[in-house]
């Protein structure tokens, strides 16, 4: 079972300096995080590691990472987003 003070922590790093990548992976987090498995949970904390221009590139579908474990997690970030803003239920 996930710890609340894990997902905390995840919030907290998902605030990031860009207003684009705030309404991106908080609702994520914060509805997501605690039904992810342990490997994309690790996916995810890596993903919060990485520069706020990449993630908004990646987020923007202007490029994809090139690590493949990266690009797992931010396709599944994509999926829940996309499917959130046309109202499909997760």
């Amino acid at each position: 079972m996930i710890q609340n003070e894990e997902i905390n922590r995840m919030r907290w790093a998902s605030r990031r300096g860009m207003l684009e990548l705030d309404l991106v992976l908080e609702p994520f987090v914060n509805r997501q995080y605690a039904n992810l498995d342990a490997v994309d949970r690790e996916r995810y904390k890596q993903l919060m590691t990485c520069e706020d221009q990449d993630l908004f590139s990646w987020f923007m579908s202007r490029n994809r990472p090139e690590d493949r474990e990266l690009a797992t997690i931010v396709e599944q970030i994509l999926r829940f987003t996309h499917a959130d803003r046309n109202g499909e239920k997760q």
